[in-house]
């Protein structure tokens, strides 16, 4: 199995790391401040079993890499750790939305335009980027996780389809391939393959 760090442990990268672990799967957490990742790998549903880094350690020992930020912070995140990012699988867990400040949230590009072709344009040499676990809602990862449901991804490099495929299927999903990465508005909100379809 490819080793898997998870920078960022707000709602949907914690929930990303439980399914992960359920299913044997090693994985490495970080986040900004490392006490926040030391003290969930110490809760009731983590018990230890995962690894706390430095950001800049995970991504170093780490085959796939999930940015678990909003999309707005991925340009940035792609800047500060471009070197460390190279040959790496990068997987896009984005939404192209933000907190509205009044308890909902804002389209933050185009309607026509999608979070993953944006952070394609941006991703640093020599990375791959696939589009994945992020057509559901944090509450669905964490509640349909090993019931059989299909989970989308895109990915222009079929050569990794195998390495992401066992990824979804150790977090509880049945991998569903839909295209490349011209096809990921199709699983982000408002997508007819998001859970939240609002068109």
């Amino acid at each position: 199995m490819k080793k898997v760090a998870i920078i960022g442990l707000g709602n949907i990268g914690k929930a990303i790391a439980i399914n992960l672990i359920k299913n044997k799967h090693e994985v490495i957490v970080a986040s900004r401040n490392i006490d926040d990742a030391t003290t969930f790998s110490q809760t009731s549903e983590v018990n230890g079993f995962v690894i706390v880094k430095e950001i800049e350690d995970a991504i170093n020992e780490a085959d796939i890499v999930i940015p678990a930020i909003w999309f707005t912070a991925y340009p940035d995140f792609f800047t500060k750790y471009e070197t460390l990012l190279k040959d790496k699988i990068i997987i896009d867990v984005s939404n192209p939305i933000i907190p509205d400040g009044k308890g909902g949230l804002q389209r933050v590009i185009e309607e026509n335009k999608s979070a993953g072709m944006s952070n394609a344009l941006l991703l640093p040499k020599g990375a791959k980027l696939v589009k994945a676990l992020g057509s559901l809602t944090v509450e669905s990862l964490r509640s349909k996780s090993n019931q059989n449901i299909d989970l989308f991804y895109a990915a222009d490099d079929i050569e990794i389809k195998e390495d992401i495929e066992k990824l979804i299927e150790n977090s509880g999903f049945n991998p569903v391939y839909i295209g490349g990465i011209d096809q990921s508005i199709r699983m982000e909100v408002g997508g007819d393959l998001h859970e939240i379809n609002t068109k």
